[in-house]
């Protein structure tokens, strides 16, 4: 097909490359959820998410084990 095309192997190449490239839609979820959990597209849940990694970060939050939740939620 190349040499039909008058060209080199390394440009038919080349160009078939090149045009699937171009078909490819890649996209970019925000969304950090492995199973894509809808809660995480809405945008002031996301806000509150990152006021919290913040908050860490700032040292104005705390970490609580399993155990000490439970014995606040009861």
């Amino acid at each position: 097909m190349a040499v039909a095309q008058g060209k080199s192997l390394k440009a038919y190449i080349e160009s078939i490359l090149i045009s699937k490239a171009e078909t490819i839609n890649v996209s970019i979820s925000e969304n950090p959820s492995p199973s894509g959990d809808r809660w995480f597209d809405d945008p002031e849940n996301m806000a509150s998410v990152y006021r919290g990694i913040e908050e860490m970060k700032a040292g104005k939050g705390r970490s609580y084990s399993i155990g000490e939740l439970k014995d606040i939620l009861g």
